[in-house]
């Protein structure tokens, strides 16, 4: 009794007194760290100084730091990095998505750069450039050996400069003079119809403006017909935060919350919810993902999924659940530092990995499947957090067969569309072409005499032995045994082909197609094959599933 007259004549005393108590205790930490901060700084830079002025190989003083700074920041996790000037300058190009260049995309194969995509109607496409040309010269310097970084840098440039580029097309030597343009890389790379009833958006980045995009391509698809979508996220490994939350924003209506982010840090809890009028809260929605699928990506189909207004489909999401926010630094450098965790509609966060547990050999542990907390959707199914986004409808992608692997790897596919290219103008509808026994066999007679498929060790061990036979002067002897060993092995290949058929001639036609039809030729084929989209579309048309796999009832 006595004790809670205590508390109840003097509770101002006793809060000021452990106001006071809570304050000392925290100065003494803070003070404590801050002494632990200064002295470490100070044993950094006297290390820095003496690596500088005694070592005994002169150093660069800058990557030496940013060496260290890197070091550091890698105990930590992957999204904490630190930027020197040029890179925060890149890293803002990037994330504008604009750019003064020519409009391709490179990959060095052997000892030169090839263009694999040229982008339609931009500044390359405009001068000529096609798929499979290889860069010898820009602006009279040789790019022979260069690498894909150094032949981007190469191209790069102010708006309305210009291009100098030599380059080989089948054996020709060609100059294409490329006025450069500012370009302007899409979000959405490529919208249309799957069939009358169903639209496909493809989003590949979350830049700035990719919800306007997407916006416009569903505006545009409900005005050609389309009465279901289909989103597709799959390697789409994220981006902007506020871009993610105004797409979700396009389905679902105003002021519903998307986000909501939670650091240390007070200023790093933040709530994110729809600020506008939908554009159709009611349309059927699939939206496709893969483990690729990543940071906004996740948001946007943890949303669509928590929320219960649309399935997901494909395979489990990549598992960040992390937000970063960049910070500006001294001399124009900055830093992206993960300030917080974000937490979808239901409640969950779908982090998988724990960057403050790791194994003995660093790697980063997974959330334990025994601690992963159950939550519900707004129509009462179970999600789990910790494990990335499971999609409502599991599907899956065939691997590729070995030979198919190998053909692509080894560029041979590549190659054999190059040269179609150059003997044939046109292929006439894109839709309609096909690799027929007269294709197919033409590019078995390309193949023949090149090294690929499973008996790749078979040829490369054959070809070593003929060279040590002709050393030891015993070809001449075993030479019949060897052509027929070589004829073995050549039909061997042959049936290898033969038997994989199907797979290696859709890859044929898309590669074809791709040389007269840019990127677009990709996505119509791939309405026709692709596993997740054919599954896409058996769910929307099918209303009873949609809504079991919702929690809801037919209506």
């Amino acid at each position: 009794m006595k004790s809670t007259i205590f508390v109840f004549m003097f509770p101002k005393k006793k809060i000021l007194f452990f106001a006071l108590i809570l304050s000392l205790i925290f100065a003494f930490r803070q003070a404590d760290d801050y002494f632990e901060i200064s002295k470490n700084l100070e044993i950094f830079s006297a290390v820095y100084k003496t690596v500088n002025s005694d070592y005994v190989d002169e150093v660069k003083p800058g990557d030496l730091m940013k060496k260290g700074i890197d070091a550091m920041l890698a105990s930590l996790d992957p999204y904490t990095n630190f930027y020197t000037e040029s890179q925060a300058e890149d890293a803002m190009i990037r994330q504008s998505g604009e750019y003064g260049g020519v409009g391709c995309r490179s990959r060095k194969i052997g000892e030169y750069i090839h263009i694999i995509a040229v982008y339609k109607g931009l500044a390359a496409d405009k001068a000529g450039m096609r798929i499979g040309d290889k860069i010898l010269e820009i602006n009279g310097k040789s790019f022979i050996g260069k690498t894909d970084e150094e032949m981007g840098e190469g191209l790069k440039g102010a708006p309305g400069t210009k291009a100098s580029v030599t380059i080989d097309r089948q054996g020709q030597t060609m100059v294409l003079e490329i006025v450069r343009e500012e370009i302007k890389i899409k979000n959405v790379t490529y919208s249309g119809q799957i069939n009358a009833q169903t639209g496909y958006i493809r989003l590949d980045h979350f830049m700035m403006g990719a919800a306007s995009e997407v916006k416009e391509a569903l505006l545009k698809l409900k005005s050609a017909g389309s009465t279901r979508i289909v989103l597709d996220l799959r390697d789409n490994g994220g981006g902007l935060l506020h871009e993610a939350v105004n797409i979700v924003n396009l389905f679902v209506p105003m002021d519903e919350m998307v986000v909501v982010s939670k650091g240390r840090a007070k200023e790093a809890y933040r709530e994110y919810k729809t600020l506008d009028p939908p554009v159709d809260t009611q349309i059927p929605l699939v939206v496709l993902v893969n483990k690729n699928s990543a940071s906004a990506s996740e948001i946007v189909c943890g949303a669509i999924q928590d929320l219960d207004r649309g399935v997901v489909v494909g395979r489990n999401t990549f598992g960040k659940g992390l937000v970063q926010n960049v910070k500006p630094l001294v001399y124009r450098t900055q830093m992206k530092v993960t300030i917080a965790k974000y937490y979808i509609p239901s409640g969950r966060c779908i982090q998988l990995l724990d960057y403050s547990n790791r194994n003995n050999d660093g790697t980063a542990l997974a959330v334990a499947d025994s601690l992963r907390k159950k939550f519900r959707t707004r129509n009462g199914r179970t999600v789990l957090d910790g494990g990335g986004v499971r999609p409502d409808l599991i599907t899956i992608q065939p691997e590729p067969s070995n030979i198919a692997a190998v053909l692509e790897k080894s560029f041979l596919i590549h190659d054999f569309a190059n040269q179609y290219r150059s003997k044939h103008e046109q292929i006439g509808d894109m839709k309609t072409f096909r690799v027929d026994e007269a294709l197919f066999s033409e590019f078995r007679q390309f193949v023949t005499g090149k090294t690929f498929s499973a008996l790749n060790a078979s040829e490369t061990a054959l070809k070593k032995l003929k060279e040590t036979l002709q050393t030891e002067q015993y070809m001449g002897s075993v030479n019949t045994e060897v052509q027929q060993l070589e004829a073995s092995l050549q039909k061997a290949k042959t049936a290898e082909l033969n038997a994989n058929r199907e797979e290696i001639s859709h890859m044929l036609r898309n590669e074809i197609c791709r040389r007269y039809y840019y990127e677009e030729a990709l996505f119509v084929s791939a309405f026709e094959s692709d596993p997740d989209i054919l599954k896409a579309v058996d769910v929307l048309t099918n209303n009873m599933q949609y809504n079991q796999l919702l929690g809801k009832s037919e209506k």
